[in-house]
């Protein structure tokens, strides 16, 4: 069975760190662009960081560059988001995807590469909040 899992998401205070996890399963993440994304209430889907799971080539969005890093362990078939410096802003369900799409920047910020994308997880919820 195909599926992306997402974890470690959760409640933090502004200025605090979390640690996204995607693990794959039922197929291999080397054949493809992963990629997170973010859905605030009342907000459209946005890409937050891509990376192409072969390469390394990555990408992150304006609002989250220096701050996020996208990361894979090739091994454990798994891609993280390293989340430091958590603002209010950032509080969102976070999502995992998988693309075909070889361009990390098509994928992320592309309504063609968003619309290519073979596999979303479910999603996982951070709050930033004091």
């Amino acid at each position: 069975q195909v599926q992306l899992v997402e974890s470690g998401g959760g409640l933090v205070q502004p200025g605090g760190s979390l640690r996204l996890s995607c693990a794959a399963s039922g197929f291999s993440l080397d054949d493809y662009t992963v990629g997170w994304f973010r859905q605030a209430p009342g907000k459209e889907r946005e890409g937050v960081s891509c990376m192409h799971f072969s390469d390394g080539a990555t990408y992150y969005g304006d609002s989250v560059k220096g701050r996020f890093t996208i990361s894979r362990d090739n091994a454990k078939n798994t891609v993280y988001l390293l989340m430091n410096s958590l603002k209010p802003e950032d509080t969102a369900v976070y999502y995992c995807a998988a693309s075909g799409v070889a361009n990390v920047r098509t994928m992320c910020v592309l309504r063609a590469g968003y619309y290519a994308i073979d596999h979303w997880g479910k999603g996982t919820l951070v709050t930033v909040s004091s």
